[in-house]
């Protein structure tokens, strides 16, 4: 068990246990141990019971908790709440701006039970006559419905990549050959369909294995469709002679739209994909190499095959020309203990290294995210003397430096949550919105344009604030906010979390037409944040980001100039 697990486990616990009415201290118990264990560093299912009782806010009774979660995958306590609470109440914790209390009133005294009845509630308004709710909080529930709704059965590129690969596993064991396609294949930040090609001699196969569940109605002969184990996601498995795997492969990795573009002749490139011959001794980077050059242009990476300027994109630059994981320089937007991150100063800046980076830009949160244990100025000055004293140790061997930046707070009104002589205490800026999120879109826009327009602001972090597939980004003026960035020298965020990946890829290109560099930050909290930095290279390729353009791509004497002349 992880920790991300062990903690929400206990942590929806501590909240049906408050749904429930259950005993004050209990609930207490649960929700403090909750806040604690998610701090923790170490790896909490390695701890016995006496070393559990010395992290801060677990006693005895939670430390018994957790050794029961770790031993047997579940926790007694949840499983008979869980048992006693319909499944729609569970799932109205998605809804954003809805507490515990909110949906015990929804429950309790209204008899709301499910997603559904609640949607007709809001739609024939009853939600707002109700004490505590009103107009507002009935719309921002619809809103956040629909939003659920049409984000069902889908999962994030990280966790569609991993159960991918899970099933790639058992399907190697029926198949001799068995491929990824699709939109596992295409990087998409969301995936609601995973798509395997497995190849057959002779007569067709029926598939039947232990954890797969047919939809035999959705299923046909050439596909077999449903689920697999208790996800919810889709699953296709397509089967494919041996000598066509090559061309299917293409066929299936692009989205339709990629497949439909006409060249100069007025010929498809599915028809040119889907043509004899072409493919015959190649393996698959060859092949389609060879599909790209008989329809009359350059290879396209399979992450650009989206339908969405790539064949405009390709005419005017070169593949080599994308940034990758290894044009990268150096990690900007990371957390430490001084704010909410789970390793020190020191250890993210050694671990930065050995990866063989050039610079961290360290950005902890800022003193009005009181949430996230942001640096009071004292708490600043302190964080500074100390990279001062591990720029000279870690400099020692081969020039390395961690940069004294801020994530700080764009207020309600588009200031930045500093005096000016503090701000001008730092190297670079993150200026992000952590609050506030229902703010309109005149609204949102004017105060991102306001905090863009400071002239201590060095980088617009996650501009929407998005989180993928939980909730929605604040509405912003896309054109108006990157105008605004490229009149005022601000570099825009890629923020590389799976959760967020934040600027979305389909304005990258406009980003870049008018001149405003990205930066891929991973917001890393912990060492191993780092490595999401490939998640945010995989959405900036799709983008059709180049190396010269990425912001962290400069070299530190580079990055070092840039900021001083920045602050100059």
């Amino acid at each position: 068990m992880s920790n991300a697990d062990i903690v929400e486990t206990i942590e929806l616990t501590a909240k049906l246990l408050e749904l429930h009415n259950d005993d004050e201290f209990k609930i207490k118990a649960y929700t403090n141990a909750a806040y604690n264990l998610d701090k923790y560093i170490g790896e909490l299912g390695q701890l016995d019971f006496p070393q559990l009782t010395q992290i801060q806010g677990v006693g005895k009774m939670i430390a018994g908790k957790i050794l029961e979660i770790v031993s047997t995958g579940q926790l007694r306590d949840l499983q008979e709440l869980l048992a006693k609470t319909p499944e729609g109440v569970i799932e109205m914790f998605k809804i954003k701006g809805l507490g515990v209390k909110k949906i015990k009133i929804l429950w309790n005294e209204l008899g709301l039970d499910n997603l559904n009845d609640l949607q007709i509630a809001c739609e024939n308004g009853s939600i707002s006559q109700v004490k505590g709710f009103g107009g507002k909080t009935q719309e921002s529930i619809l809103e956040s419905l629909k939003f659920i709704q049409s984000q069902a059965g889908k999962l994030r590129m990280d966790k569609a990549a991993f159960l991918a690969e899970v099933i790639l596993v058992e399907l190697e064991k029926s198949f001799k050959q068995v491929e990824i396609s699709g939109q596992i294949r295409r990087k998409s930040e969301t995936v609601d369909n995973l798509l395997f090609l497995v190849t057959y001699e002779g007569n067709l196969p029926n598939f039947e294995s232990e954890g797969f569940t047919q939809d035999e109605k959705a299923s046909s002969p050439f596909v077999w469709r449903g689920k697999f184990l208790e996800n919810k996601i889709d699953i296709e498995i397509r089967y494919v002679l041996e000598n066509e795997l090559l061309s299917k492969q293409f066929v299936y990795t692009a989205n339709e739209n990629h497949l439909k573009h006409r060249n100069e002749n007025g010929v498809s490139l599915l028809s040119v994909g889907l043509s004899s011959g072409i493919t015959d001794g190649l393996n698959q980077l060859e092949a389609e190499e060879a599909i790209y050059g008989k329809f009359g242009v350059p290879y396209i990476i399979p992450e650009m095959r989206e339908g969405v300027g790539e064949f405009d994109w390709i005419q005017k630059n070169k593949n080599e020309d994308l940034v990758t994981w290894d044009s990268l320089k150096g990690i900007l937007h990371n957390h430490s203990t001084y704010s909410d991150g789970q390793h020190s100063l020191e250890q993210m800046a050694t671990y930065c290294k050995e990866l063989g980076f050039e610079y961290l830009g360290i950005a902890d949160h800022s003193q009005s995210a009181t949430y996230a244990s942001g640096l009071l100025i004292t708490k600043v000055q302190q964080q500074h003397a100390e990279i001062e004293q591990l720029n000279k140790k870690l400099s020692i061997d081969r020039p390395f430096k961690i940069l004294k930046g801020i994530e700080s707070d764009i207020l309600g009104d588009g200031s930045l949550d500093y005096p000016d002589e503090v701000l001008a205490s730092f190297d670079y800026i993150v200026a992000s919105v952590h609050s506030n999120l229902t703010m309109n879109q005149a609204r949102a826009t004017e105060r991102l344009v306001r905090a863009i327009e400071n002239p201590y602001t060095t980088i617009l972090g996650h501009p929407t604030g998005r989180l993928l597939l939980s909730r929605q980004g604040y509405p912003i003026d896309y054109k108006e906010v990157i105008d605004c960035c490229a009149a005022n020298g601000v570099v825009i965020e890629i923020n590389a979390s799976p959760y967020r990946l934040d600027l979305d890829w389909r304005w990258i290109a406009y980003a870049l037409e008018r001149n405003v560099m990205l930066s891929i930050n991973p917001d890393a909290h912990e060492m191993e944040g780092y490595h999401d930095m490939h998640y945010g290279v995989a959405s900036a390729r799709k983008g059709g980001l180049t190396k010269n353009m990425t912001f962290n791509a400069l070299s530190l004497v580079d990055m070092e100039a840039y900021l001083n002349r920045r602050k100059r």
